[in-house]
């Protein structure tokens, strides 16, 4: 099968798909109505499929066209990275890295990280993304990131991997807490209480959501705060409850008055990887920090 398509085929059912609707797509791509129709005409007999259903109320995607969309943004996205990167070199700048990694792991371990490899990488920038690990590893798997830090169980096979940090998960309470001097205790008991928990972008949000969804019973927030600290402050003041990882609670445990319940659910223990597509195929300066990264990791253990 020969496909033929460029940039704008891609920007075209792209912009389709958003407005389910051909006319409003090639209004969004600056090109006339029968001039998109051909493109698509011409996609479709290339492909051998139809990419929209057409009807009076405007187009709905075929599955061939969702793939074809679901590739389109990804590609787009590419492009829209490489111009940056190679704005970046223009002006001075010789590397760019793109790293995602969850909750625990941004506001607890990388920051020291970051500061030694930025202080010897001046010439390097990085975008550094808070996501839950199951998207972390979709975006190291499409090339969205360069380096992916993930933890608990999801499943990685299709990346290389390094072992990082661990950490716990554990309920924080105020002092004076009926739960503050009890040696565990599960989830789904914690779930009696008012919680305060972090924004809804956060990733440990969304894990604790899902895990929420698996022991069919909700997750009673009763404020939503930006950061750690401010949710340990919230607890101490008496607002509710919170899960959070151990690390950063009993950082903040040293100046307030919280107590530390750990969790008896298996999932409460979470070990980080290091994840990427090709260790071999990361330029030098993303390598330097996988090495920071690994010597951070044998540093904990100690």
């Amino acid at each position: 099968m020969s496909v033929h398509f460029d940039l704008v085929d891609l920007r075209l059912m792209v912009r389709v798909a958003e407005a389910n609707s051909l006319t409003k797509g090639a209004e969004a791509s600056h090109i006339s109505l029968p001039a998109a129709s051909t493109r698509i005409k011409n996609l479709e007999e290339s492909i051998g499929a139809k990419l929209l259903n057409r009807h009076s109320q405007g187009v709905t995607l075929t599955p061939p066209g969702q793939a074809f969309v679901h590739r389109a943004r990804l590609v787009l996205g590419q492009i829209e990275h490489l111009r940056g990167d190679l704005q970046e070199y223009a002006s001075g700048i010789k590397g760019h890295l793109r790293v995602y990694a969850n909750t625990t792991a941004l506001g607890e371990f990388l920051p020291e990280v970051l500061k030694r490899y930025l202080a010897t990488h001046p010439d390097v920038n990085i975008d550094l993304q808070e996501k839950p690990s199951n998207e972390i590893v979709r975006a190291v798997m499409d090339g969205k990131t360069d380096i992916g830090i993930v933890a608990g169980s999801v499943r990685t096979e299709n990346l290389q991997t390094l072992p990082y940090r661990s950490d716990s998960l554990v309920l924080v309470v105020h002092d004076g807490h009926p739960v503050a001097d009890m040696p565990s205790m599960p989830l789904i008991d914690a779930l009696e209480f008012d919680h305060v928990g972090l924004h809804e972008a956060s990733a440990l949000h969304a894990f604790l959501n899902r895990e929420c969804e698996q022991l069919n019973k909700p997750l009673k927030l009763r404020i939503q705060v930006s950061n750690f600290e401010s949710a340990c402050r919230m607890i101490e003041a008496g607002v509710g409850v919170g899960v959070l990882p151990e690390s950063a609670a009993r950082r903040h445990a040293r100046s307030m008055a919280i107590r530390l319940v750990p969790l008896s659910d298996a999932w409460a223990i979470r070990s980080m990887q290091i994840c990427v597509r090709n260790f071999d195929e990361l330029p030098g300066f993303a390598r330097d920090l996988i090495d920071l990264l690994a010597e951070d990791a044998r540093l904990a253990r100690g």
